[in-house]
């Protein structure tokens, strides 16, 4: 359950719904990363885990450029590559669900008078039991705004006809039917879902009355549901009038232990000095409005600033370019121009792991001498729009590993990625990515009332403590 941190007013519970001003209320819930639990296997196995995470790193960017519709906006989430959250709904036991800024709506897997089916997903983790709807909750109309959302702007007159209204009642705009069922398609899963209301408790003292949530009882390869947290009226942070939102994920590298110390995710403005947070203003994108876009200028790597491509810095009429900050991604996508450029500037002195390489899906790796602490690892420093500087810790691009395939040799791989690994996608979307494995150790900010995305360098797992006192 959430921790209340600070409350400065009291708030106040309108008929429609309990709207909570984060000028008034700051909340901070535990993030836990999916490694965090039934992950043993993936821990000991690392060839595996970091395979696991780099395909689907690579088939969720790959889902991000080609995507046409609102509805196969994300990329089903795998262990390794995802934090999660809990929630309750109608007073019901907890559920835990993906934190996810690259998608816009919240919802579980639950039962609505039949049991939740969840196909191929044997072996994919169940997180937590399904929900069950409560004596509170109701469908949401055809005739509501959020009807219309979900189904992509669809006009409420034609979801009412769908729903099989009578034509004189969508006239009268008098149809009481329910939203009807919608589709939600994932790289590799999708669901289908009902909307409904219920109460989403926020912690012991906050409800708020008439949350919409998507309650799939169907769905194919995706057993766990999501919080999305993306630019969209049906997003958690829009549904709570949080004009603010941040996380600061603690540094893990796979580690067994770090995997399992929480990360704080704070809704509202959190107060203190935070005068070293470095800004750099959010993209506006017509054809995708949902995803988080910022503009990257240049990268440094070590004394060398290399110029990022022109559809780097800005998004076209057309909906392409820009870099979409997403946590729900693992690794960071470059273009290849860009990626080719940085990746020459490291290690270049010593043998390339050409078999590591295949096995984790990451490249280049190499293979390093026998006390690779003492490896030197050039500073890479990414420069956003804005004249935003922000310096990466080491580990968040260079991972250093033994390969057990190998007489145990030390490697080391880039944790970066090449975005040109899909030459047919063409159609609009961003030209590159910055993934939640880079995002280690920084408190990212997202300031949705002055449109513009913070970083700062931070000991996340110390915040987590300071902050709940």
């Amino acid at each position: 359950m959430a921790v209340l941190l600070f409350i400065s007013y009291l708030f106040l519970l309108t008929s429609a719904a309990a709207v909570v001003s984060s000028k008034k209320l700051v909340m901070m819930y535990p993030l836990s990363h999916s490694l965090s639990r039934n992950s043993e296997l993936l821990l000991f196995n690392t060839s595996l885990l970091l395979k696991s995470t780099s395909s689907r790193s690579a088939a969720r960017f790959n889902n991000k450029r080609q995507q046409q519709r609102r509805g196969a906006a994300a990329v089903a989430l795998s262990p390794g590559s995802d934090y999660t959250m809990p929630l309750s709904l109608g007073g019901r036991v907890e559920v835990s669900v993906y934190m996810d800024t690259g998608s816009d709506i919240v919802w579980v897997p639950c039962s609505s008078g039949s049991n939740f089916t969840c196909i191929l997903c044997e072996g994919k983790t169940h997180l937590s039991a399904h929900h069950n709807l409560s004596a509170t909750a109701s469908p949401v109309s055809c005739q509501s705004r959020a009807c219309s959302d979900v189904h992509s702007s669809i006009p409420t007159s034609d979801l009412c006809a769908m729903a099989r209204c009578p034509l004189e009642s969508i006239e009268m705009s008098e149809c009481d039917d329910s939203c009807p069922a919608f589709y939600y398609a994932y790289g590799d899963g999708s669901f289908v879902a009902r909307l409904y209301k219920d109460t989403l408790q926020m912690s012991s003292l906050i409800i708020i009355k008439n949350f919409t949530f998507g309650c799939a009882h169907e769905a194919l390869g995706e057993p766990v549901g999501v919080a999305g947290f993306g630019r969209g009226p049906l997003s958690l942070p829009a549904q709570l009038h949080h004009n603010q939102f941040s996380y600061c994920l603690t540094s893990h590298s796979f580690d067994s232990h770090h995997v399992r110390q929480p990360s704080p995710l704070i809704l509202g403005r959190r107060f203190g000095n935070n005068s070293d947070l470095a800004y750099t203003p959010m993209l506006e994108n017509i054809k995708r409005p949902y995803y988080y876009y910022v503009g990257l200028e240049a990268i440094t790597v070590g004394n060398k600033r290399i110029p990022a491509p022109e559809n780097m810095k800005r998004i076209d009429r057309q909906g392409d370019g820009g870099m979409v900050v997403d946590s729900g991604t693992t690794y960071t996508m470059l273009p290849p121009q860009l990626y080719n450029s940085v990746v020459s500037q490291f290690l270049n002195t010593f043998k390339r792991a050409a078999s590591v390489e295949d096995r984790t899906g990451l490249s280049p790796c190499y293979y390093l001498p026998p006390k690779p602490n003492k490896v030197v690892i050039p500073q890479l420093v990414l420069h956003f729009v804005g004249n935003t500087s922000v310096a990466m810790p080491s580990r968040n691009y260079f991972y250093q590993f033994t390969d057990h395939h190998h007489q145990n040799k030390a490697v080391g791989c880039m944790m970066l990625m090449n975005a040109g690994f899909f030459p047919d996608s063409d159609g609009p979307g961003p030209a590159g990515l910055l993934g939640n494995y880079q995002q280690q150790g920084l408190e990212v900010v997202y300031d949705l009332l002055n449109k513009r995305i913070g970083f700062a360098n931070r000991k996340c797992a110390s915040l987590w403590e300071t902050l709940q006192h």
